[in-house]
């Protein structure tokens, strides 16, 4: 039996949705913090049950009879360590053959401080014993959907990244990796995952600029001048501050990633960022 924690979230019903096309739906469990959202995964045949990731009883409960649990990280930074360590002792309880867990890229010597919290989850799984799987995401297509409605509608893509590479991929290629990690990833493994074709932002630009048919130019700012750009836009100071630092750190290669290992664990390239425009621009 196959656990996916955070399954109604925005990857973890993809997740699903690909665990499906490879297991019957009677081997998967979906476990969410409020199963009244989970009605669509119930009526595909998936067993709900509740699994709050402050709750250890909830999880312990979510994880029996399970062999593989995929740990999707909280969505709630500054947080993350703590509600993790509930999930790895649970897992350990439950003694799954399998803790896979949704990193990120280079978690363990990445500058990034988004990497802290993943960084110190991959030790506390490394401790627990546990047979593990890192599943160490890159950055999301989905990421940039505002950045690129905004920047077609105003001609202008603001960002702090310069001409460091980007090595974004779809949601939904990181969700079948994982699903093809759950069903025959061996443990102990540990996967670098990106796009196929990294993209500097001024490239991105200049793909929204050519879809749009207007003018889109790449408006590059030093950190703190992006910091102080997107807490104008109303973004939460804490989300402000991590995105203007990944930018940052994108500078010098932080989100480059050239091994298309993800790619090759799906079987198929990965979206395109002409595809991801396309798609924002239709919406």
């Amino acid at each position: 039996m196959i656990v996916v924690t955070g399954a109604t979230g925005e990857l973890g019903k993809l997740v699903v949705e690909a665990l499906l096309k490879r297991v019957p739906a009677g081997q998967i469990v979906a476990a969410v913090r409020d199963p009244a959202k989970a009605g669509a995964l119930a009526q595909k045949g998936v067993a709900v049950r509740r699994a709050d990731y402050t709750d250890r009883a909830s999880l312990e409960a979510a994880f029996a009879g399970a062999e593989k649990v995929l740990l999707i990280s909280s969505s709630e930074v500054g947080q993350r360590l703590p509600q993790h360590l509930n999930v790895v002792a649970a897992a350990e309880r439950a003694g799954v053959k399998l803790l896979a867990y949704t990193s990120v890229l280079r978690a363990d010597t990445s500058p990034m401080s988004v990497a802290a919290e993943h960084k110190a989850t991959e030790e506390a799984i490394r401790a627990s014993g546990l047979p593990f799987a890192f599943l160490r995401n890159g950055w999301y297509l989905e990421n940039y959907a505002g950045s690129i409605a905004g920047a077609a509608a105003q001609g202008v893509l603001a960002g702090g990244s310069g001409d460091g590479r980007i090595a974004a991929a779809a949601r939904a290629d990181y969700a079948e990796a994982a699903a093809a990690v759950l069903v025959s990833g061996a443990p102990q493994q540990v996967y670098e995952l990106g796009g196929d074709m990294p993209f500097t932002l001024g490239e991105l630009a200049a793909e929204v600029a050519r879809q749009s048919g207007r003018e889109v130019k790449f408006l590059n700012l030093p950190q703190a001048e992006y910091e102080a750009a997107l807490l104008a836009h109303q973004l939460p100071p804490a989300m402000a501050a991590l995105i203007a630092d990944a930018d940052a750190n994108a500078a010098h290669g932080a989100l480059d990633e050239g091994s298309r290992t993800l790619s090759k664990l799906i079987g198929h390239p990965t979206r395109s960022l002409a595809d991801a425009v396309k798609a924002v621009l239709a919406a």
